[in-house]
């Protein structure tokens, strides 16, 4: 009897080219990974640049910020986290006409009605969510000097060292990052943070 050729992989050889995907696809996360959370950083930044330019063409069309006592009772007029900013994007999309008078669509985010906080997004509760799902920090000059408190204790994120590195704008705007929380591991510091900042 005559010997047959058989052209089939062994399961020796099959389990090797598993091994050596299975080897790549370890070594491709992380870059991948990497990737994904720059992206993640870039989108954060275009929404706030497109937030605190919302707030500002609030202010070149009716003269003033869009606070009031009904807003909020902060005289530094910081929404995010605890302070709910549902009002304060109610007005800039024109949705109610308490300041915005005239119903004037400063921003027009991507919605999403069934989270109350989806990435990247206004969710069920009213707020514009960063890409990791936590709500973007606003902060205007309610008291019109001209300076905003810098959100940051140290120089490392701008500002006047001489007067609590205080900023000379109008409005400022910051996502906590992957972390969630305020600086590097909640020390207030931008240094070494994942923090997305608007004026920088």
């Amino acid at each position: 009897m005559k010997d047959r050729n058989r052209n089939g992989f062994t399961l020796l050889e099959l389990l090797v080219v598993i091994a050596i995907i299975v080897v790549l696809a370890g070594l491709l996360f992380p870059a991948v990974q990497s990737v994904l959370e720059r992206a993640k950083k870039v989108q954060a930044k275009n929404d706030l640049t497109q937030i605190v330019t919302a707030v500002n063409a609030f202010y070149t069309e009716y003269g003033r910020y869009p606070i009031d006592s009904t807003i909020t009772t902060d005289a530094a007029a910081t929404f995010g986290g605890s302070t709910s900013s549902k009002t304060l994007f109610d007005e800039l999309r024109g949705k109610t006409a308490n300041l915005n008078t005239r119903q004037i669509v400063f921003i027009s985010p991507p919605e999403d009605s069934s989270q109350s906080n989806p990435k990247g997004k206004i969710g069920t509760d009213g707020q514009f969510h960063d890409p990791w799902a936590s709500t973007y920090w606003i902060r205007m000059d309610a008291n019109y000097d001209n300076t905003v408190d810098n959100a940051y204790t140290d120089g490392s994120a701008g500002g006047d060292p001489s007067a609590n590195y205080a900023l000379r704008i109008g409005a400022i705007a910051w996502s906590l990052g992957k972390d969630g929380t305020l600086g590097s591991s909640g020390n207030n510091k931008f240094t070494g943070s994942d923090d997305v900042i608007s004026w920088q």
